[in-house]
């Protein structure tokens, strides 16, 4: 043999660079072990392997299908392991749960879901797992996933539990759900609401007015009038994508950005404030709307890695804006009464995206709503105190839970009776809308949108002034 030798690097990227079982399963293991976004991680990984058409499709279900279902597919592992997952190494378990998507979530043949799942083992350094593996995948192949439903809903009587393990949600966050639909009248609606998180979602893009139109991008979206559904393929490949014409951006986080510039006519000269900018999506949007219509956009971001992405963001649409990094609770005390328009993005937990963040379902807990619902709270407070009276502020959050959203501006308005009103957000998307939204009667005017209602993320949005 000849040549220098490799590094072990160089051989541990040989070995796991091509096959998409492979890239979804470095996904999952920098899910586990980084924090990672598999929606931000995914797509590199994909171009880096080369993979395209039937392998990149495959690699895609097979990683957020695999996350997406993690918990329910974590409760068959338990089962056909006979120990706890506690006891079985993380990367075996990573394996496993890779494995049991594809014997339970897709249509894979078992002799290739388990043996090539097992040759995974060998890739992953886990060699001396191998026959553990080999064994709970072929237990885990001899029945269906309703079998192994049925076996984790034997005995369970609460019924938040048994949709969770029906649907794959934990059942602190059923519990939520149910709550937020029940402030509408429509608890009824759960299933279909938690079969909706589970369904990938097609790709949006938005027109930034003044820079594309949204008929150039593909089919029109149902209520956004500069939304349009990206065709097969990588978005970032149009032209007007690449150019930052137009960007990716869920057609619920259109509406909200939407629902604060065209709340009413702007005034020449109006100044606008994204309070929590990162990382520009928003921004981008409310940028191009303010251009047109003679306002000045300032944007704030408390990380400067995420003022960076809102400074790229913003460049095709206008370099000039500002963009600050600061703390937002801030910006009351040191700016009061300045601005006519803001934009409150608020901090949240990220459960109206679960569509998108497969793995956000498992990594969040009932425990983190508390602490972001008292810096939601700090926010709202100093997005007030910033505003001009007469001025238009929209509270948003990607969240539909009630303690992240009308228990948020409840305490706003009961606080502070005499500087703040609520505005009709569902008056104002009225008159935005292609289509007519059914939306849901909430207190003091408040929207909250809902993947399976509406086919977008859960977003919630409050239009508030200061009198």
């Amino acid at each position: 043999m000849t040549g220098r030798p490799q590094s072990e690097g160089s051989r541990q990227r040989a070995r796991t660079t091509a096959t998409p079982r492979q890239v979804a399963f470095d996904v999952l293991r920098a899910v586990a072990d980084d924090d990672a976004y598999a929606n931000l991680l995914l797509p590199t990984r994909l171009r880096r392997a080369r993979l395209s058409g039937a392998d990149a499709a495959f690699a895609t279900e097979l990683t957020y299908g695999t996350l997406r279902r993690r918990g329910h597919y974590d409760a068959v592992i338990a089962l056909a392991a006979g120990r706890s997952i506690d006891a079985i190494d993380p990367i075996a378990l990573d394996v496993l749960r890779l494995g049991a998507h594809q014997l339970l979530g897709m249509s894979t043949p078992a002799h290739a879901a388990v043996g090539e799942t097992v040759e995974l083992t060998r890739r992953a350094r886990a060699a001396r797992t191998t026959g553990f593996v080999n064994a709970v995948l072929r237990t885990i192949s001899r029945d269906d996933d309703a079998t192994w439903t049925a076996r984790l809903l034997d005995g369970v009587t609460d019924p938040d539990t048994r949709a969770g393990i029906a649907y794959a949600h934990p059942p602190w966050l059923v519990t939520a759900l149910r709550s937020a639909l029940a402030r509408e009248g429509r608890a009824s609606e759960l299933e279909a609401l938690l079969a909706a998180d589970n369904a990938p979602p097609r790709v949006t893009l938005v027109a930034l007015p003044g820079l594309s139109e949204p008929e150039s991008l593909g089919d029109l979206t149902l209520y956004s009038p500069v939304g349009a559904r990206s065709a097969a393929g990588d978005p970032a490949a149009h032209p007007a994508v690449a150019t930052g014409a137009a960007r990716v951006q869920d057609e619920g986080s259109q509406l909200a950005a939407l629902a604060l510039s065209r709340a009413r006519p702007v005034v020449a000269g109006e100044r606008w404030l994204d309070l929590c900018a990162g990382p520009g999506g928003k921004a981008a949007l409310l940028a191009a709307e303010a251009r047109a219509a003679g306002a000045v956009l300032t944007a704030n971001e408390v990380v400067p890695a995420r003022a960076e992405l809102v400074r790229k963001a913003l460049h095709a649409v206008d370099p000039a804006v500002e963009v600050r990094v600061g703390d937002g609770r801030a910006i009351g005390a040191l700016e009061p009464g300045s601005y006519d328009r803001i934009l409150l993005d608020a901090p949240c937990t990220g459960l109206g995206a679960l569509r998108r963040r497969p793995e956000a379902r498992w990594r969040k807990t009932a425990a983190d709503v508390a602490p972001l619902a008292v810096l939601q709270g700090e926010l709202l407070r100093s997005a007030l105190a910033a505003l001009r009276p007469g001025g238009v502020l929209a509270y948003v959050t990607c969240s539909p839970h009630p303690d992240e959203t009308t228990a948020i501006v409840d305490a706003l308005l009961t606080e502070h009776p005499a500087d703040a009103a609520p505005l009709d957000a569902r008056a104002v998307l009225a008159g935005v809308t292609r289509s007519p939204l059914d939306l849901g009667e909430l207190a003091h005017g408040a929207a909250q949108l809902w993947p399976h209602r509406h086919g977008t993320d859960a977003m919630f949005i409050q239009l508030l002034t200061r009198r």
